[in-house]
């Protein structure tokens, strides 16, 4: 479960910005949208299931998923660096100002699992890790697990505590560490055990979507459910598909035919994959797509090829074996433009599975990015659960939430959004093309007596 996440200079966000999913103690709106687990120190304490993240295009909201995917894909495949003078890749200064391309971006991340905290933090710049820590609270008094500091003076890095509680000290993992190389992922691959937990929830509990038009996000998730052995999961697909109110009443995995050009194209991919692998591998065999029925005449069924259905029914489909999956394991799910090619409606009951208590039994989470007003109504999420993000004048992005404004409770979120009360919005006042003049510059007209 996420609790916190945390970052300094990372591409938009030059200045620390921290994103708190901690659930507010005043606000007793919409229960069902908080977890309440029983973390040691922490009694009482409630967390937010869901966080909508609202901003103009080019805003910086993308970019705060951006950072948290860039330090779990950074945990998870660190531990195969072999060069010491191979640049990290996932460190990417703000790159508006020259001092900020000279300093460290920096993440911090508090998550629970299986009912201990834990707190991460790595700075570092392109060449090096400057400091890497592990936290935990399991009786609910902190215990520093290791810290890891670069000495410029040395050469090396400094670790501490000499006997720490939780993860005894490892000298010669230590001394193999190389400098640009995280600590939490070498002691994985060393097999350290303490560290697996912490390690495994940062790789692989916390996932992501790109739901932007720009990813080629596509059925094949669903489509492997739904042709695999697991007929619960099939009857889940397709209780989702009939009350989507979408027409669809079955629906089937069939292999598609293909043209001469595909089949070449086919052909071509696995030469390259097997070079490319220096092995025997093939490719898949066949090529498979989802076949809807829909709700004919009387009590036909007719089928429609894929390439036939609508973008929002390709998009649902396409999130209906995710989804679930996110429900039956507790994942966090982090959604770049949540809203892509499909309704709003079919978003919120999406979203409404999530925060539902009967359907997530096992503390699922989602933050997502989002441009549609129509979600601050109050019916679907807290006030506490949304946050904006904004740039300054600088081309700095700022990221914080919708409390600090303490809007009225008897307050239209979507009016005071649109209007820019909060921020987070565009703003335009001249036109695209800067030929229009602001209303407030726009003199009225007076009519003489005579017309």
């Amino acid at each position: 479960m996420l609790l916190q996440f945390s970052v300094s200079n990372f591409r938009a966000l030059r200045g620390l910005q921290t994103l708190n999913l901690a659930a507010s103690n005043y606000d007793k709106s919409l229960a069902e949208n908080t977890l309440s687990p029983e973390l040691p120190g922490l009694k009482g304490k409630r967390w937010l299931k869901g966080v909508a993240l609202y901003g103009a295009n080019a805003s910086g909201k993308s970019t705060v998923v951006e950072a948290m995917k860039a330090l779990s894909d950074w945990v998870g495949q660190s531990a195969k660096t072999t060069d010491p003078e191979e640049p990290i890749m996932f460190v990417d200064p703000f790159a508006l100002d020259a001092t900020s391309a000279e300093e460290p971006t920096a993440f911090a991340i508090v998550f629970a699992v299986d009912r201990v905290r834990f707190e991460y933090r790595v700075a570092a710049s392109k060449a090096l890790v400057i400091h890497e820590s592990l936290r935990a609270w399991p009786l609910g008094k902190e215990q520093i697990w290791f810290e890891r500091d670069w000495n410029p003076e040395r050469g090396t890095h400094d670790f501490s505590p000499d006997n720490p509680t939780g993860l005894p000290r490892n000298r010669d993992i230590e001394q193999r560490t190389l400098k640009n190389m995280l600590y939490l992922s070498k002691a994985v691959a060393e097999n350290r055990k303490e560290v697996e937990a912490p390690f495994r929830w940062l790789v692989s509990r916390i996932r992501f979507m790109d739901l932007s038009q720009r990813a080629m996000f596509g059925p094949k998730s669903t489509l492997n459910q739904f042709d695999g052995k697991n007929d619960v999961l099939k009857e889940k697909i397709m209780r989702v598909l009939r009350y989507a109110d979408l027409g669809i009443v079955d629906a089937a995995v069939v292999e598609k035919e293909l043209t001469g050009n595909a089949q070449s194209l086919l052909n071509s991919i696995r030469a390259e994959m097997r070079i490319s692998l220096d092995s025997d591998a093939q490719a898949p065999s066949r090529m498979v797509e989802p076949r809807l029925y829909h709700q004919g005449a009387g009590d036909s069924k007719v089928p429609l090829e894929w390439k036939r259905e609508s973008a929002g029914t390709h998009r649902l489909f396409a999130l209906i074996g995710p989804w679930l999956d996110i429900l039956e394991n507790g994942y966090t799910i982090c959604i770049d433009e949540i809203e892509t090619s499909m309704h709003p409606i079919m978003v919120r009951e999406l979203l409404k599975l999530i925060f539902n208590e009967r359907e997530n039994t096992c503390g699922a989470q989602i933050i997502f990015t989002t441009h549609n007003p129509l979600f601050l109504d109050g019916t679907l999420l807290r006030r506490d659960q949304v946050w904006f993000t904004d740039k300054d004048d600088e081309g700095a992005s700022h990221l914080y939430p919708l409390t600090e404004y303490q809007p009225r409770q008897d307050e239209s979120l979507i009016r005071g959004y649109m209007a820019g009360r909060y921020g987070a919005v565009p703003f335009v006042p001249r036109g695209l093309l800067g030929t229009f003049a602001p209303l407030e510059e726009v003199a009225p007209v007076k009519e003489g007596l005579d017309g």
